[in-house]
């Protein structure tokens, strides 16, 4: 049997639009000769749709479109998800058509509910698992997390006889993540005896990216197929023969085409063609412009340098620098007039007060305006800048270098910064040394540097990591090797930021927890007693 895998970039609620290409896509496979073609999970709806759920007519939408993916299946098969219905319940399912007919559904039987996950709020779980038979060849039904539970329906079909395993998924990235699935996918198919077939969705969708990655193991456990990363395609393969497997990517590459798929969706997908970056001089607006520049072509990104009384030459310098190699327009607005009006129309009320970080933040909030103006008048996005460092001890500073659109590095973390800017240059050097090897610092009063405030970034982020991504308490920190004081005030920092966070733009998530959908802590809480040993 020929099958072929239809890696897509689906768009949430855009019925129309997923609907052509899901049909377009089995027309391709038709001319190609598959007799099955295999699509992502929610392909009718795109993942995750979330509330939308809970309107009735978006329900119904759904339902017309899998009626007409149908009508489109002659002359070959298709396995695909979308949302059914019975009576008051929703399922997430699978519908596996032949012949213009819908011959069995497949209602996902684990729903995931934990780190981005919601679906028990949403879904019914099904109670049943689904062999079918096509072209002589029994075929086993599944949805993502059925394959990651130990004892999931694919057990149960493999006793009854399935001998190939069609698992259909919206799996998000996260660095690593990959490789955990290729190793679970080895395991199923070695313990069922059963061709293990994962279909992945591709694209970005707010903070969440698809790497798609689709995969095919023989019933011994080897890869005999395989999809690219980060880009729609359709892989057609004989079972008995495999067929292309695509190269895997290194995990600076991999991370970088993460942070490339999110922005430019996010941007195509929510209506914008174009975007505006802050320039600073620093590495952190560098990178960003990079990424922008990368994703949405050079004509497509636009930077802002606004200096202050406090900016240096050098930084000045290194920003025209970045946007002169990538190609980008940059525009220079000084602030330091505006800031001097700020200042004399406050002083009678800051009378008898020093100055302080109330100053500081300030320029930060008349930058933000600035990109917040040409954001109106020309439509585009403002990327921020700020990385997950900064966001985790709140060294940032709200309705200033916070306020965007998308916050393009809110999950790459300060040390991740300068790695992926080592990476970006082997291809082609469009950031200098200058830029790398300078203290960073906010330039936001005289002789500033990070390490004013913060800890040395390299210790700042694995206490951040164990901490944010590990939950580790602060006694289990400090026995890692650090002083109580420093894992104190990281700490501390980390708890008393989050009503900033929520306040934050959204941002791809590139690790296994990210700042968004799966951080989800109370802002007013006292759950903030960090012992000192």
């Amino acid at each position: 049997m020929r099958l072929a895998l239809a890696q897509i970039n689906c768009t949430v609620g855009d019925f129309s639009g997923n609907c052509r290409k899901i049909i377009a896509y089995i027309e391709r496979a038709r001319k190609a000769g598959a007799e099955l073609i295999v699509f992502p999970e929610l392909a009718t709806t795109g993942y995750p749709p979330e509330d939308l759920l809970l309107k009735p007519q978006f329900v119904n939408d759904n339902l017309s479109t899998i009626k007409e993916v149908a009508k489109a299946c002659q002359g070959i098969a298709a396995y695909i998800g979308f949302v059914d219905r019975k009576g008051k319940d929703l399922f997430n399912a699978g519908a596996f058509i032949a012949d213009q007919t819908i011959k069995e559904i497949y209602h996902k039987i684990n729903l995931p509910n934990y780190a981005v996950f919601d679906e028990k709020r949403y879904f019914k779980e099904g109670n049943k698992c689904s062999v079918v038979n096509y072209q002589h060849k029994k075929i086993g039904l599944g949805i993502c997390e059925d394959i990651w539970v130990e004892r999931g329906p694919y057990r149960d079909e493999a006793k009854r006889g399935a001998k190939i395993i069609l698992n259909i998924n919206a799996s998000p990235y996260h660095a690593g993540k990959l490789k955990e699935r290729e190793a679970l996918l080895r395991s199923r198919a070695k313990s069922t005896k059963a061709q293990v077939i994962y279909v992945n969705m591709v694209g970005g969708q707010d903070e969440l990216v698809f790497d798609g990655g689709s995969l095919v193991f023989d019933a011994k456990g080897r890869k005999i197929a395989a999809a690219a990363q980060f880009r729609e395609e359709l892989l057609v393969f004989d079972l008995d023969k495999g067929g292309n497997i695509s190269p895997r990517l290194e995990e600076m590459a991999e991370i970088y085409e993460a942070l490339l798929l999110g922005v430019k969706d996010y941007v195509g997908k929510n209506g914008f063609k174009e975007g505006v970056v802050g320039m600073s001089g620093g590495i952190d607006s560098a990178l960003t412009l990079t990424i922008a520049a990368d994703a949405l072509g050079p004509s497509a990104a636009h930077a802002l340098l606004m200096p202050s009384p406090y900016t240096s030459s050098q930084s000045i310098a290194d920003a025209k620098m970045v946007a002169e190699k990538l190609g980008v327009e940059i525009r220079e607005i000084s602030i330091s007039e505006i800031y001097a009006v700020y200042l004399k129309e406050l002083s009678k009320h800051f009378q008898g007060r020093e100055p302080d970080i109330t100053e500081e933040n300030l320029q930060a909030r008349i930058r933000g305006n600035l990109l917040m103006a040409l954001s109106n008048k020309f439509g585009w996005l403002v990327l921020t800048t700020g990385n997950k460092s900064e966001m985790s001890v709140g060294y940032a500073t709200l309705y200033g270098d916070m306020a965007g659109g998308f916050a393009l590095l809110k999950d790459i973390p300060k040390t991740l910064v300068y790695q992926l800017v080592e990476w970006r240059n082997r291809q082609r050097s469009v950031i200098p040394e200058s830029v790398i090897k300078r203290a960073p610092t906010a330039e936001l009063k005289a002789n500033q540097t990070d390490q004013d405030s913060l800890p040395p970034y390299a210790m700042l982020d694995t206490i951040m990591e164990a901490y944010v991504e590990k939950n580790r308490s602060v006694n289990e920190i400090i026995k890692l090797g650090f002083s109580a004081e420093i894992v104190n005030k990281v700490a501390s920092m980390i708890d008393r930021a989050e009503y900033k966070r929520r306040q934050s733009p959204p941002g791809p998530r590139i690790t296994p927890r990210a700042f968004g959908k799966d951080w989800r802590l109370p802002i007013t809480n006292r759950y903030r007693i960090h012992p000192s040993a």
